[in-house]
């Protein structure tokens, strides 16, 4: 199979790669050549993916079985029409990596394919759907970006030829938003760590590696259609932080604080305490399309593991601007811990005269 990856040096793009070669597939992988070389065995070729001339002379290199579209994070629809436009005729098939964020009730309520998208037309520029400063309400720009490059694929390969993914949270070993390796990193450090709400709050992140076999799969098969792409939902925030102890040497303890505690305190939420918000559908999204297409998603505990490990082995991520804003700082992490244990003015109330009085 002959597979042309867009991307293919960081992250997902480097995994979905790695997994091609691993198949014995012909790659070749077009990148700007800034965030590492491309993988040995694929055919490297370099340009702009905004351009079209460099779209067009890569065209030529063609034809290919199917194009994978994995670094389309900051580009805009129109960008990514060029792309499929001049791509569709040397390539069979198109998949497309997009995000939980094209859906209009992300993360409030729960979802599956059939939900409401947001809106965008598919040559939309990158000013498309940005809002004035003083916004108070949903911030529904990148998912509007993200439903435009969507139909600039389905409008360029159809239906039958498209497949388009939406991951909700990515996990695992080359993360450049820098969520579970905070976590790890906090871990490591030990001392009392601060858990964000209930331990028993169910989490979907997928790992990277799940998400790039299960888009091979879908192209191996000639499959097409729309899937959301995370884990079932049987896990928890409790499970993640564990392990997160567990494989940094259980130097610390994690000690829970109530969401309400939180949010008083002005904890940033997803941010500060990363992957912690308490918006009813942000682990609630439907992924049995996608299995019973073939996903399979390993434990949270191997993602953990393996992200560690490759922290360990000196592993470090594309830089990005996200990284640093994830994690909460010590010294806020320690007076939250503080105002957690102080009594409530209801439990002073119920507390014996004696215990109030000191005596």
């Amino acid at each position: 199979m002959r597979v042309l990856l867009l991307g293919g040096t960081w992250f997902l793009g480097r995994a979905a790669a790695g997994e091609i070669l691993a198949r014995g597939w012909e790659l070749t992988v077009f990148t700007r050549g800034r965030s590492g070389a491309a993988p040995a065995g694929a055919v490297a070729v370099t340009g702009d993916r905004t351009s079209p001339a460099d779209l067009a002379a890569l065209a030529k290199r063609g034809p290919w079985d199917v194009v994978i579209d994995t670094s389309a994070t900051d580009i805009a629809p129109r960008d990514v029409l060029t792309s499929a436009t001049l791509l569709e005729p040397v390539a069979g098939a198109y998949v497309f990596v997009s995000t939980v964020n094209v859906y209009r009730d992300w993360p409030n309520e729960p979802l599956d394919e059939s939900s409401e998208l947001l809106d965008a037309p598919a040559d939309a520029d990158a000013d498309f759907g940005r809002l004035p400063a003083d916004w108070t309400g949903p911030d529904w720009y990148y998912g509007r970006q993200k439903a435009g490059a969507e139909k600039a694929v389905r409008e360029t390969f159809g239906d039958r030829r498209s497949v388009v993914l939406r991951p909700g949270v990515i996990l695992g070993p080359g993360e450049y938003v820098g969520r579970l390796p905070w976590w790890l990193s906090r871990a490591a450090r030990g001392g009392i760590i601060l858990g964000p709400g209930d331990p028993a709050r169910r989490i979907q992140p997928v790992d990277v590696r799940d998400l790039a076999m299960f888009a091979l799969d879908l192209a191996a098969a000639g499959q097409s259609g729309n899937y959301n792409v995370t884990a079932p939902g049987d896990e928890t925030f409790g499970d993640l932080l564990d392990a997160c102890v567990e494989v940094t040497g259980r130097q610390g303890v994690v000690e829970w604080v109530a969401d309400e505690l939180l949010l008083s305190a002005g904890v940033r939420q997803w941010t500060e305490l990363p992957l912690w918000r308490t918006s009813a559908g942000v682990w609630a999204v439907d992924s049995s399309a996608a299995r019973a297409a073939g996903l399979s998603t390993r434990p949270i505990r191997e993602t953990v593991r393996d992200t560690w490990l490759w922290m360990q082995a000196g592993g470090r991520p594309v830089e990005h601007p996200r990284w640093r804003e994830h994690g909460i700082s010590p010294e806020a992490e320690a007076e939250v811990l503080r105002s957690s244990r102080l009594p409530t003015p209801r439990e002073e109330l119920s507390s014996p005269p004696s215990a109030r009085q000191g005596g």
